[in-house]
């Protein structure tokens, strides 16, 4: 999991186009869109870090203030 890529990704895609990567990963295609990662589970998880932000912003949530709950439930869940 790398922090700056999920945000990057979160930033740049929307949504919709997250969701589609998930998707094509999960059937073992390649995404529309670069995504980072060592291996597929590390871009998987970068993904659904970035569909969980933008998810919130969509909801209402400031992008800063999403992006720092996200990173405090990772820190969270390794502590």
């Amino acid at each position: 999991m790398k922090l700056p890529a999920i945000k990057l990704m979160a930033e740049q895609q929307d949504l919709a186009a997250l969701k589609a990567a998930e998707e094509a990963l999960l059937n073992e295609e390649t995404p529309a869109f670069e995504v980072a990662g060592d291996d597929e589970g590390d871009q998987l998880t970068n993904i659904l870090g970035a569909i969980w932000i933008r998810e919130q912003v969509e909801a209402g949530m400031e992008f800063k203030e999403a992006f720092r709950a996200f990173a405090q439930r990772v820190r969270d869940s390794i502590s």
